[in-house]
């Protein structure tokens, strides 16, 4: 269960920042840590919250890359607060063209689909990529950086009210696969040839249809299973097609390679600058409803990004 409560505000050690929580976007790995279902599962009782925008109130000792009064994005497991810290490698400048809650939206799903476009699926302009729930947080920043990119851009949505939002993203065939066969859908927006690249944070049934829904030579990239379901590869179905299949654990990246993170954070907040990117936000709830939000969350029946206003 959870709820809100009044504890010490905490202390920047050495190499962390101590932030002001403007806004904390909801994402599913915090239906997950609720559900003690996440990779990582945090000692009871835990804060949930992964990704936020504030300002930066005070540094620890050797922080050099932030000052106090910026105002940053930054992300770990615990946000949802009125004051939390996190390490310097966690923290980035919040572009400046997005609303606290815009931004707040900013650095888990952009990541996340920056990284699997790019980093592993390896991306070509022309190529089609089909994103399995493209309405939802993930899928909406996916399809975004996939259309920035210059590649068509199929998007698979649960329901006819999720239609417009994965096409206003920027998807340029929208697939409701509670009325149509996603895979005769797919096909026939290809040409028969499949997608280039599959992103799919929805796992089984969405993942064994796009194993069917793949090129020649294409890649799937994994990125988490929001159905419930966990995604169950067949070696066999992978060497008869010749598609490979890819994980993305993006928190590794950010803990192995974080100059690979912040060097995506430029590269995604000049799409912002440009216009070609926004987080879509469709609802703000005050701080004392963020429970009811992330269960909005897990029901799924939501659009775009749900975010708690921490900060009046």
């Amino acid at each position: 269960m959870l709820r809100l409560v009044t504890v010490d505000d905490p202390e920047p050690g050495p190499g962390q920042v101590l932030v002001r929580v403007r806004a904390v976007a909801v994402n599913f790995p915090d239906v997950l840590l609720a559900r003690g279902q996440y990779q990582e599962r945090p000692p009871l009782p835990f804060v949930p919250g992964i990704e936020l925008c504030g300002d930066v109130l005070a540094l620890g000792e050797g922080v050099d890359h932030v000052a106090v009064g910026d105002r940053v994005v930054g992300s770990r497991i615990g946000v949802l607060a009125e004051r939390a810290v996190l390490a310097a490698d966690e923290v980035w400048p919040a572009p400046p063209r997005l609303t606290d809650e815009e931004a707040a939206a900013f650095v888990i799903a952009y990541q996340t689909g920056w990284f699997a476009l790019h980093r592993r699926a390896g991306l070509r302009a022309g190529e089609t990529v089909l994103v399995t729930a493209a309405a939802g947080g993930v899928g909406t920043a996916t399809v975004q950086l996939a259309a920035a990119a210059g590649a068509r851009v199929v998007g698979v949505v649960g329901s006819a009210a999720k239609v417009d939002a994965a096409r206003a993203a920027g998807a340029h065939v929208v697939v409701d696969r509670s009325t149509q066969d996603v895979v005769a859908a797919v096909r026939e927006a290809t040409g028969g040839a499949g997608a280039d690249v599959v992103v799919d944070p929805v796992g089984g049934e969405a993942f064994d249809v796009a194993t069917r829904c793949v090129a020649f030579e294409g890649r799937i990239v994994v990125v988490g299973f929001a159905g419930g379901t966990i995604q169950d590869a067949r070696a066999g179905h992978a060497l008869v097609k010749n598609y490979g299949v890819l994980g993305l654990h993006w928190a590794l990246y950010a803990r192995r390679r974080p100059d690979l993170v912040r060097l995506a954070h430029r590269a995604i907040t000049d799409l912002v600058e440009s216009g070609a990117v926004r987080p879509p936000v469709s609802d703000v709830v005050a701080f004392e409803d963020a429970p009811e939000a992330i269960a909005r969350l897990a029901a799924g029946g939501t659009t775009g990004r749900l975010v708690v206003r921490v900060a009046p």
